[in-house]
């Protein structure tokens, strides 16, 4: 007589990654902004204080007008060398970034890594609504994936 496997009815299993990986889940949202009337002095001093590398300029109304970055910096540090002078007063306006690549808040950090490399950026602003809500840089994203790594995702 011959013996049949027979499982019964089971339960269906539900197999969903409830983890966060949204941008807006790992940005960065305490940011240190700048406006375009400050003076590159002021910036270089806020970046040696607080220890970062580049933040957001925006205008009076809070909205996102550049990037000011080290590598900015570096633009009027070499000029001041170049023509013997003192770092002075310019204002950041003169020397961010004015053409800003931003990130929206609700994409996921896979997509974020794409847009990282397409525009070989250390940070971008995160926008929700057309306001700067947040950063994020390339390390929160490798910080975000070494969370997520060995999980499954939909």
């Amino acid at each position: 007589m011959a013996i049949k496997s027979f499982q019964g009815f089971r339960k269906a299993v539900k197999k969903e990654f409830d983890a966060p990986i949204l941008v807006s889940d790992y940005m960065s949202t305490k940011l240190v902004t700048f406006s375009p009337e400050q003076s590159i002095l002021e910036v270089m001093e806020k970046f040696a204080k607080h220890h970062i590398s580049g933040g957001p300029v925006l205008d009076d109304n809070g909205f996102l007008v550049g990037i000011i970055s080290e590598a900015d910096c570096m633009k009027q540090i070499s000029e001041s060398r170049y023509f013997n002078q003192p770092i002075l007063d310019k204002s950041v306006e003169k020397y961010m970034s004015k053409e800003v690549e931003t990130i929206p808040h609700d994409i996921s950090i896979f997509d974020a890594a794409g847009i990282f490399d397409k525009h070989h950026r250390r940070r971008l602003p995160v926008m929700k609504d057309g306001l700067v809500v947040g950063q994020i840089s390339r390390k929160d994203i490798v910080i975000a994936a070494l969370k997520l790594s060995g999980q499954n995702y939909k």
